[in-house]
């Protein structure tokens, strides 16, 4: 038996998030299914991440067991004839047998990219959120800074959520300002991990500081209150992405 760890990119737009869900397809069925093939058996892939529907990723981490007597570059190659061509599996690794893809990980890096233009390219528009209005970058950078460090990012979870704490530490919060239809704000978060929705609630809720609705003050406030009501709306998916998972 074989300890893999497996990292992939894909395109989340047309799939219903990572996780194996009831109904719609997931890449976590995807990729449970391809090695079902080789495996002769079922095969169960844990991830690092829960990415939702219509997020996308650029360094997720899967781990899973192996009986099947095939080399990992072999089995790369193999994976992605099968696979899709939104999905593909970039790198296959053999680990120590304790790894596990989501307890073995110490952190995770976030992007979120915004369009903030009058019009966005139609290469961009399935991976970034295009918002016209201008954002003062500014006040977005200094209402963030609140946000770094430990704390209680309640006011920043999604609902539906079950975790034993929503204390969090965001490491760090960098930005590339971006600028025309072509060009991306990118939102860098690392942190050790989040909450459902964090990042996404999180950029909403800058960009609402960005359009002038709120001072950069009120972004400690918000945290503070850990009421999820006070703060911004949800950010759509699209522009998210799992950049890296640490270990």
């Amino acid at each position: 038996m074989r300890t893999l760890k497996f990292t992939l990119q894909y395109d989340g737009t047309d799939f219903v998030g990572w996780q194996r869900q009831a109904a719609g397809v997931s890449i976590q069925g995807l990729l449970e299914g391809a090695l079902e093939r080789f495996e002769g058996a079922p095969v169960t892939v844990h991830g690092a991440g829960r990415t939702d529907a219509g997020v996308h990723a650029l360094g997720q981490v899967a781990s899973a067991i192996l009986t099947a007597a095939i080399d990992t570059p072999t089995l790369a190659r193999a994976l992605n004839a099968i696979l899709p061509p939104a999905v593909r599996v970039m790198a296959i690794e053999e680990m120590a047998d304790a790894f596990h893809a989501r307890f073995s990980a110490s952190g995770k890096v976030y992007e979120y990219r915004i369009v903030n233009a009058p019009i966005v390219s139609p290469f961009l528009q399935r991976y970034a959120w295009h918002v016209i209005p201008p954002l003062d970058l500014d006040a977005m950078r200094a209402g963030a800074a609140a946000l770094v460090g430990a704390h209680d990012f309640a006011a920043f979870q999604g609902s539906g959520s079950a975790v034993a704490t929503t204390e969090r530490v965001v490491r760090a919060i960098e930005w590339e300002d971006g600028g025309g239809y072509d060009l991306p704000v990118v939102v860098r978060i690392a942190g050790d991990g989040f909450l459902r929705h964090m990042v996404r609630n999180i950029v909403g809720t800058l960009v609402d500081v960005g359009f002038g609705r709120w001072t950069p003050a009120r972004v400690g406030a918000i945290l503070a209150s850990r009421d999820r009501a006070q703060a911004g709306p949800t950010a759509p998916p699209q522009g998210l992405f799992l950049v890296r998972v640490l270990y």
